[in-house]
């Protein structure tokens, strides 16, 4: 009886326990693995260590964007004709304020009309005393437009959308140009021949104002400007991201047609048209050019000269 015990148990000793399946895993290893990646994506392979190569270069070459540059105030266009004019030229604004009981002219009218188009202009009656007392005694006819605070680019958000369309960066950098009128027009300009934006100083230059937007001809929509508290450090954190710093002075000592740093990436520096360019920004900058002018003009308006540099350097770049 013994004997036969033992050999039961030796029997059952010897009997399989529970086994962990497969899942799936032999049919699954049978399944086809899709096509077959290119060259550029198979590790190992020449062609995957060049692509790598090649982004990892365009990654040091392109600077990390910094969003959010500085904001300016608000601002408020009063009278009939300039808040026409800006509602016209579709300069930003928020509220449009009608004084009450106001003789409704062609001009208020009208002015009512292309805010109402917009769609997104709150329209406000405040009766004349509100009016005084927001525009500090000006006088504003019972209209009065406000609008809202420019928001500024910084610096390298401008190298950054070029690199990201592939291009060499082309920015105007302005020192000392106080007229928003030419601002704007330089906008304009450098909208015109495919720049990246316009770099301004914080204090002592022109800003964003409405008076800009107008001379921009609606091209400040698309085309950013930066303000920077210090254009000469600025200038220097370009030229350490590859960028070419030229000056337009003058007596530069080279002109506009010579210098064959105008097609890779550069930052071109337009002084005021009394001074030129100061001394510390002069002396940041690579080169100083010169516009050769056969009829005998000492100088020429600020939006004049940064068109004929910027066709200048869109012609070589065709």
């Amino acid at each position: 009886m013994a004997g036969n015990s033992q050999r039961r148990n030796r029997r059952t000793s010897n009997k399989k326990g529970m086994q962990v399946g497969s899942g799936g895993q032999r049919r699954r290893g049978l399944e086809g693995k899709g096509p077959t990646p290119p060259a550029s994506a198979r590790k190992g392979h020449k062609k995957n260590r060049v692509a790598n190569a090649q982004a990892k270069q365009a990654a040091a070459r392109r600077p990390a964007p910094r969003r959010g540059g500085v904001k300016g105030t608000s601002e408020m266009v009063v009278g009939r004709n300039p808040v026409y004019e800006a509602l016209r030229d579709g300069v930003p604004a928020t509220t449009l304020y009608v004084q009450q009981y106001i003789d409704n002219d062609e001009r208020v009218r009208e002015a009512l009309q292309l805010a109402g188009a917009r769609g997104n202009i709150n329209l406000m009656e405040a009766p004349r005393p509100e009016l005084d007392r927001m525009t500090n005694g000006l006088n504003h006819q019972g209209l009065v437009l406000q609008v809202p605070p420019y928001e500024y680019a910084h610096p390298e958000d401008l190298t950054a959308a070029a690199y990201d369309n592939g291009e060499d960066p082309l920015i105007v950098a302005l020192d000392g140009v106080t007229d928003p009128r030419n601002l704007g027009a330089i906008v304009r300009s450098v909208s015109a021949f495919g720049g990246h934006g316009v770099v301004v100083p914080e204090r002592r230059a022109a800003g964003m104002t409405a008076g800009a937007w107008k001379s921009s001809a609606g091209t400040a929509a698309r085309t950013p400007v930066s303000r920077v508290t210090n254009l000469t450090r600025a200038l220097e954190g370009y030229q350490k991201a590859g960028l070419t710093v030229v000056g337009l002075a003058a007596d530069g000592e080279h002109t506009v047609e010579d210098l064959p740093e105008l097609a890779g990436p550069v930052v071109i520096v337009i002084g005021s048209e009394g001074k030129g360019l100061g001394r510390l920004v002069g002396e940041t900058c690579d080169y100083r050019v010169r516009i050769s002018m056969p009829g005998g003009a000492e100088s020429l308006n600020a939006g004049v000269a940064a068109g004929i540099v910027l066709y200048e350097v869109a012609r070589r770049r065709a």
